[in-house]
C-alpha cells in the first residue's frame, strides 16, 4: 500500500518501518490528499489519535502523528508531518469526526492550529491559561502559580 502511494506521490512520501509498525512521512501540503486515500480506498476508517512532539530546536519544530486503524484490514498505520512554530495544517474532521477532539487537544497542549476545524479553542485548560504545557520549553510551574494567584486568589501548592 505504502509502496503505491509512494509510486503516485514521489518524494513526498517516505515510507519507514520501526519495530515491525509501519509509518509514513508526509510532506505538509500533502496530508488532506493522502489522509483522505487512506480513508476512502485504503480503509483506514478509524482515526485513534492525533498527537505531536516538539522539537524546539529543529528548524520545523513539530512533528504531527496520526495513527489510523483499518477494521477490514486489521491493521495499524501512522502518518507524520513536520511544520515550523506557527505553521497551520489542514484539519481532518472532513475526514474522521473522531479528529475533532483530538485536534483540539494538539492545539491545547502544543499551540499547533488545524484550518478548517469547527471549533479550534482549548479542550483540557482554562480559556484564560498562557502557552502550551507539552511544549519542551514550558515553564510549567510559573504558569501555575500565575494562574492560581489570578483565579482563585491563593498561592499554589506546588
Amino acid at each position: 500500500m505504502i509502496a503505491k502511494l509512494k509510486n503516485q506521490y514521489g518524494s513526498g512520501i517516505e515510507p519507514l518501518t520501526y519495530l515491525g509498525q509501519n509509518y509514513m512521512v508526509v510532506d505538509r501540503s500533502m496530508i488532506p490528499e493522502i489522509l483522505q486515500i487512506l480513508r476512502n480506498e485504503e480503509e483506514f476508517d478509524y482515526c485513534v489519535d492525533i498527537t505531536a512532539v516538539h522539537y524546539p530546536k529543529r528548524e520545523k519544530q513539530f512533528d504531527v502523528l496520526w495513527v489510523l486503524y483499518s477494521f477490514a484490514r486489521n491493521e495499524r498505520i501512522r502518518v507524520k508531518t513536520q511544520i515550523a512554530d506557527g505553521e497551520t495544517i489542514a484539519s481532518s474532521v472532513p475526514i474522521w469526526t473522531t479528529a475533532n477532539w483530538l485536534e483540539r487537544e494538539v492545539f491545547d497542549m502544543f499551540g499547533i492550529k488545524f484550518d478548517g476545524h469547527p471549533d479550534m479553542k482549548r479542550i483540557l485548560l482554562p480559556d484564560g491559561w498562557k502557552g502550551h504545557p507539552l511544549r519542551k520549553d514550558y515553564g510549567i510551574l510559573q504558569q501555575d502559580n500565575e494562574w492560581v494567584q489570578i483565579n482563585l486568589g491563593i498561592e499554589s501548592g506546588q
